[in-house]
């Protein structure tokens, strides 16, 4: 799965694009500025972004060609972010504590879901903010992106189970257009979830 990623995002054009994500876009400048992070964030475009707005950004992922991709990013920018090469796997939610986490198309391996979501959760302050955006089970055989494994995509049932311990969540589905370069175009069915610990 490395190999993918590597080679994906070694092409030169940034992938996904470059500008963030609409529902980040959306709700992240009526937050407090603080400390946020981006798991696999891939080339960068959403943690630049929260650069932007005054955030501390960390954000992880395990391929080297999306880092070097985001700090390029970052640097055209005029802003810092701090990007490390690792995984849900070996990230330790009890090294920082956020304000913010942003899962912006972070679809887990099959099995892993609700591991991977609890440590979002573990790594976030109390009164911390969660956003989610990703594709739901009925984007499967859609060619606007997302995993074709029905169990990597999700269903508003099992993100309720997974941040069932936050408060003040919103979870809904909805149909969009996604625009956000070459392998995000097209007619999406999507899921986003706000919430605070």
């Amino acid at each position: 799965m490395k190999e993918f990623w590597n080679e994906r995002f070694g092409m030169d054009e940034y992938v996904y694009g470059t500008a963030p994500n609409a529902f980040l876009k959306e709700v992240l400048p009526d937050l407090e500025r603080g400390s946020i992070l981006f798991p696999a964030e891939g080339e960068g475009r959403n943690a630049v972004y929260a650069a932007e707005l005054g955030f501390d950004v960390d954000a992880f992922d395990f391929s080297e060609s999306g880092k070097k991709k985001a700090e390029h990013l970052a640097d055209s920018k005029g802003v810092k972010i701090n990007y490390q090469i690792i995984d849900f796997e070996t990230f330790d939610p009890s090294s920082k504590q956020y304000d913010v986490i942003a899962l912006i198309y972070a679809h887990p391996p099959v099995g892993k879901r609700t591991a991977y979501h609890r440590k979002a959760i573990e790594a976030l302050k109390q009164g911390g903010t969660i956003i989610i955006e990703g594709f739901t089970k009925a984007q499967l055989g859609n060619k606007s992106g997302g995993p074709q494994n029905e169990e990597m995509l999700f269903s508003l049932d099992e993100l309720r189970s997974d941040f069932e311990s936050l408060s003040d969540i919103e979870i809904f589905e909805m149909e969009t257009t996604l625009d956000e370069g070459n392998f995000h175009k097209g007619d999406a069915h999507i899921i986003r979830l706000i919430g605070k610990k």
